[in-house]
C-alpha cells in the first residue's frame, strides 16, 4: 500500500504528491500540483541547511524579529508619551516592488531593509502593519499583520512558490497574516474603528509606488490621525546597534569579502582588466555563499582611482599602476564594505609605497579611535590632520601652511568622510549623526584616502596619478576596535607576500 501524503481541493480536482505513481496520474487526467512545505524563500522545512528551526532567516529568529517589532512600537508610542490627545499608532511598512530589466525578465530582488528587519519576509509587493489598540489594553500592546500575495499557481509555475497567507505565518510568527489585495479594506475598516493615531509610514521615498499611489497615499490623506510621521528615524534607532546574531552575520559576511580580495589580488597581473577584476571578486564571494556583491564595485586602475564612485569597470590596468578595489558582499542581509589599493605588477614602487604608508599610517591610528569616546565626526577630523602631516612630509603640501588652512587643503586631496555605519545596508542608518559618540554594537567602516589626478598642478610628479584608499570594517566595543576585516592584507609586505603567490 502507498503511503500517500493527505490530499488538497485545487480546482476541482484533488492534488497529489508526486509519490503516485504515474500511472494513476494517467489514468486520472487531473493537473499534479506539488505544495508540501512550499515556501516563497528558504526555511528550515526546505533548507535545514541555511535556516535551523526556529530562524526566519539565517541566523536571525522568530524571537529576535518580535522583539524587534515590540522595541519598534515603543519607541515610537514614548516619542508621544506626553501628548494626551494621541491615542493609538499604526506603523505601515511595505516590501520592495519586483522591478523589470526589460518585459518579463525581473532584476534579482532585494528586499527593503526596514522590512526585512522587522519580519523577515522575503516576498515582494507584500506590506507589514503594527499597530496598537488602547481601547482594550496599554498602548505598547499591538497587533502585527503581514499582508502578503496570495497563492496562484499560474504565476508559481513561472516564478516560484509564494509562502500564501498560512506559510507566511508559519515562517513569520507575526500575529495575523492576510492576502495583500485586502490592503486596501483593511485600512478602510482601521479608519472606521480608530482616530487620534499617529500615522508612521517613509512618505518621503517611498520603496512600492503601486502601494503608496493606489492605497497608502489616499490612506494618508483621511482627516482621523493626528500627525504623521517617518518610520526612517526610529527604524534608523534600532538597526544601529547589532544584536550578537547580527554580529556573527557581518563577521561572516566580511570574511567572505577578505578573502575573496585574497584571491583577485593573486588574479591580479600587468593588462589585467579592471571587468574581470570585478568578475573574479563576484564569483569568489558568490562561492563562499554571499548571495551577491552588496554594491557596484570600484575597480579602479591608475588615474581612474582619483574618481571617488568610478565603477565604470572597463579600462585595462597597466603594468606599474596600482589598482583600488572598493567592493564587498551581502550575507543573508547584512552586508561588508572593504576597500584596498594594490600594484598589478606585484611590486610597489618607492613613490607608490611611500603614499600607501602615508594612508595606512592614518588608517591604523583612525582604527584606534573607534572608542566610546569619540564620535565619527572626531575621528574625521583627527585624519584630516594625520593626514595633512603625511602630505606635509612627502612634500605635496608645503611645511610651513597654517593648521586652519592644513586642514582646507588636505580636503583637497581626500574630499570624502573617513567612516559611516555598516549593517543591513551600505551606508547604513543614513538617519543617524556621524556626531553621536560611537557605543558597543555599533559597525562602522575606516577608510582615509589619498587621491592625487595626474594633472595636479602642484603634487611632486611621481606622486601624480595616484589615488589611494585603505578602508576596513571596525566593531565597537566596550574596549578596544575589532578589526572584522583583518584577514584582508593591507601592509606593503603582506600584499606582496600574497600576489608573490600567483
Amino acid at each position: 500500500m502507498w503511503n500517500l501524503s493527505c490530499s488538497r481541493l485545487f480546482s476541482g480536482h484533488h492534488q497529489i504528491t508526486n509519490r503516485l505513481p504515474k500511472l494513476l496520474q494517467r489514468k486520472f487526467r487531473f493537473p499534479v500540483v506539488i505544495l508540501s512545505n512550499s515556501f516563497g524563500q528558504p526555511a528550515a522545512q526546505t533548507h535545514p541547511h541555511l535556516v535551523k528551526q526556529g530562524e526566519v532567516t539565517p541566523g536571525i529568529s522568530k524571537c529576535e524579529y518580535r522583539t524587534r517589532r515590540d522595541n519598534l512600537v515603543k519607541l515610537a508610542c514614548s516619542a508621544f508619551k506626553d501628548m494626551e490627545y494621541v491615542k493609538d499608532h499604526i506603523l505601515i511598512f511595505p516590501a520592495s516592488a519586483k522591478t523589470f530589466m526589460t518585459y518579463d525578465i525581473p532584476y534579482p530582488f532585494r528586499q527593503n531593509t526596514e522590512f526585512l528587519y522587522l519580519c523577515g519576509f522575503q516576498e515582494p509587493d507584500s506590506v507589514l502593519i503594527l499597530h496598537t489598540n488602547q481601547q482594550k489594553s496599554s498602548i505598547t500592546d499591538y497587533l502585527s499583520v503581514l499582508f502578503v500575495p496570495k497563492k496562484d499557481p499560474s504565476k508559481e509555475l513561472w516564478d516560484g512558490p509564494r509562502s500564501g497567507r498560512e506559510g507566511a505565518l508559519t515562517l513569520t510568527g507575526v500575529d495575523k497574516t492576510l492576502n495583500v489585495d485586502s490592503l486596501e479594506e483593511y485600512l478602510s475598516d482601521y479608519c472606521g474603528k480608530f482616530n487620534n493615531y499617529v500615522l508612521w509610514y517613509n512618505y518621503s521615498k517611498p520603496t512600492h509606488m503601486e502601494h503608496d499611489i493606489q492605497v497608502l497615499s489616499q490612506f494618508m490623506k483621511e482627516n482621523r490621525h493626528k500627525c504623521i510621521e517617518n518610520t526612517v528615524g526610529i527604524c534608523n534607532q534600532l538597526r544601529l546597534i547589532k544584536s550578537p546574531a547580527e554580529i556573527e552575520l557581518m563577521k561572516q559576511s566580511v570574511e567572505i569579502a577578505s578573502k575573496s580580495f585574497i584571491e583577485v589580488m593573486k588574479f591580479s597581473r600587468p593588462e589585467v582588466k579592471e571587468a574581470h577584476l570585478y568578475a573574479k571578486m563576484d564569483f569568489e564571494c558568490r562561492i563562499r555563499d554571499a548571495e551577491f556583491l552588496a554594491y557596484p564595485p570600484v575597480v579602479a586602475g591608475g588615474n581612474r582611482a582619483n574618481t571617488i564612485h568610478y565603477i565604470n569597470n572597463n579600462q585595462i590596468v597597466r603594468d606599474g599602476e596600482l589598482v583600488l578595489m572598493d567592493a564587498g558582499c551581502e550575507f543573508h542581509g547584512y552586508t561588508s564594505d572593504i576597500t584596498r589599493t594594490w600594484p598589478v605588477s606585484g611590486k610597489f614602487s618607492s613613490s607608490q609605497r611611500q603614499l600607501y604608508d602615508a594612508v595606512l599610517t592614518v588608517q591604523e591610528q583612525c582604527v584606534e579611535l573607534c572608542t566610546l569616546a569619540h564620535s565619527l565626526d572626531d575621528i574625521y577630523k583627527v585624519m584630516l590632520k594625520l593626514l595633512g602631516k603625511q602630505l606635509q612630509l612627502l612634500g605635496i603640501i608645503p611645511a610651513d601652511i597654517q593648521e586652519v588652512k592644513l586642514m582646507q587643503k588636505t580636503r583637497e586631496f581626500c574630499p570624502h568622510h573617513v567612516s559611516h555605519y555598516l549593517g543591513m545596508d551600505v551606508h547604513d542608518t543614513s538617519e543617524i549623526s556621524r556626531g553621536i559618540k560611537l557605543s558597543p554594537g555599533m559597525i562602522v567602516t575606516i577608510e582615509p584616502g589619498i587621491y592625487i589626478p595626474e594633472s595636479h598642478p602642484t603634487a611632486p610628479a611621481e606622486f601624480q596619478g595616484m589615488g589611494i584608499r585603505i578602508e576596513d570594517d571596525v566593531l565597537v566595543t566596550e574596549g578596544a576596535p575589532v578589526v572584522l576585516s583583518q584577514g584582508c592584507p593591507k601592509t606593503v609586505e603582506d600584499i606582496e607576500h600574497i600576489m608573490a603567490q600567483s
